[in-house]
């Protein structure tokens, strides 16, 4: 049997720059504390708890978990890289989905450090081996990994389209004006994307500046998902349910037809993102808000052609027309996104969560999306994993 899954709470608190937030438990607590205060329900309600973090020892999950309340419940600690967060989720759903539980929590924090992602286990080969061996022979440069990936890609674009860096520094931008509204928010001035062209270069080769890439970040978010069954018996907001949810891998033809924009996730999107539409049985053009993974501001743009937004080499007009922003076709992160509410990646796919769940609620503030009724989220970690969710009011 299956059950419709209902969000019956969100919860996340501000992020923080690396060294000054608390520690990962005490944030973990206070945001399935949130979670569990929205949704109306007490610990001893929760049957299990999926917690993803990606940097941290093995049981940070019971850690967290445990300042909330020790009831002996299963926790399950995750980490799928950038997309932990919403891995937890996509577990947490098939819980209740199946009927095996009617009410699970889904945790997400991450307590990070300074400076570029770097891999804390030297002694043993590198889940990118592969993936480094096909994109240094692609661009030929050198530099941390993450920006030599998404960088990459953003080059290829370019090469292929003839768009140019000022086309990223316009989606930052746009950033900037969507968080500005949002008080969780960690980076809340406007810049433009004449601000955004001027910062410094972090990749000049491929024209990347500083203001196009997320930065490190430290938080904490939760959701309590639960049966309609469970969600009726207790009196519970139904407001919001979970219509159709994907998790995909990379294919073979990521090595076998090597690309950079392939190298960062651009297949596992869109095929999620495919499968997702077809089992809501609606398209691209029925969604009015989205929380994508813009890590930087490149992967926003290739994001808006993976999730069929617009066509191949569509997204410079997309943008021009002012679709991506309020008044617009798709509202997309109006949360600020990655890029200006901040990037704690246990806790990212979580707080996109939270967003579009206050979207459709329409208890969003001065972010409110008018009208919206459908939403989409997407959230993406390279090695690699992707999940896209789509979220309906009152299914």
């Amino acid at each position: 049997m299956s059950s419709r899954v209902i969000v019956a709470g969100v919860g996340m608190i501000p992020f923080a720059k690396p060294g000054t937030s608390e520690s990962y438990d005490v944030m973990g607590a206070r945001a399935a504390g949130l979670a569990l205060e929205d949704a109306g329900i007490s610990h001893a309600d929760v049957q299990q708890a999926v917690v993803g973090y990606v940097y941290g020892d093995s049981t940070c999950g019971q850690a967290a978990v445990y300042r909330v309340g020790m009831t002996g419940i299963p926790v399950v600690n995750v980490n799928n890289n950038c997309s932990t967060g919403s891995s937890a989720l996509f577990l947490a759903r098939q819980l209740v989905e199946s009927g095996a539980l009617d009410c699970v929590m889904a945790l997400g924090f991450e307590q990070m450090q300074p400076g570029a992602l770097q891999s804390h286990w030297n002694d043993r080969p590198s889940p990118f081996a592969r993936f480094d061996e096909v994109v240094d022979g692609l661009l030929g440069e050198q530099a941390p990994l993450a920006l030599k990936y998404f960088g990459g890609a953003g080059k290829e674009y370019m090469d292929t389209y003839g768009a140019t860096p000022e086309l990223f520094a316009k989606v930052r931008a746009k950033a900037s004006r969507h968080a500005a509204n949002n008080p969780l928010a960690l980076f809340r001035k406007v810049v433009s994307a004449e601000d955004v062209m001027a910062s410094p270069a972090v990749f000049p080769h491929v024209g990347m500046t500083k203001l196009m890439a997320c930065p490190p970040t430290c938080g904490a978010a939760a959701a309590v998902l639960v049966s309609e069954a469970f969600a009726r018996r207790r009196g519970l907001d139904r407001s919001v349910a979970i219509v159709a949810q994907e998790m995909t891998t990379d294919r073979a033809e990521v090595f076998e037809k090597p690309s950079l924009i392939g190298m960062v996730g651009a297949g596992m999107t869109r095929e999620a993102a495919q499968r997702v539409y077809e089992r809501a049985g609606i398209g691209p053009q029925d969604v009015n808000v989205i929380e994508l993974h813009d890590c930087f501001a490149q992967n926003e743009v290739l994001t808006y052609e993976a999730l069929g937004l617009c066509p191949p080499g569509g997204a410079e007009k997309l943008v021009a027309d002012g679709d991506n922003t309020y008044g617009g076709r798709y509202v997309t992160n109006p949360s600020g996104g990655l890029l200006s509410k901040g990037h704690p990646l246990g806790a990212t796919g979580l707080a996109q969560c939270t967003e579009l769940v206050e979207q459709l609620r329409g208890k969003a503030g001065a972010r409110q999306v008018e009208g919206a009724r459908v939403a989409l989220q997407h959230n993406l970690g390279l090695g690699g994993a992707c999940v896209v969710t789509l979220y309906q009011a009152n299914a």
